[in-house]
């Protein structure tokens, strides 16, 4: 690719997929995790373990889908689309 705005847009577009895929995991594990601690009567560990998943979870899916929709709005600009969500 040698223009480099789209080189950029590439580069955002592959962090916010991988964003995305560590944020959706870390709430999965998080509602996963609050099953096995209902289970097992909340150890504080357990409940330790799923505040900081829900936690990263939320700092790294926040930035992705904001950069994503950022991405696809300024591919929808480039084809002369409107973009609308």
């Amino acid at each position: 690719m040698s223009d480099p705005v789209l080189a950029r847009r590439d580069r955002i577009r592959k962090l916010c997929e991988l964003g995305s895929k560590v944020g959706y995991s870390c709430f999965g594990a998080a509602m996963l995790l609050f099953v096995v601690a209902f289970i097992a009567d909340f150890p504080s560990w357990i409940v330790t373990v799923i505040i900081a998943a829900m936690v990263l979870g939320s700092v790294t899916l926040l930035p992705a889908i904001v950069f994503g929709y950022g991405v696809k709005a300024a591919d929808a600009e480039d084809r002369g689309e409107k973009f609308g969500y």
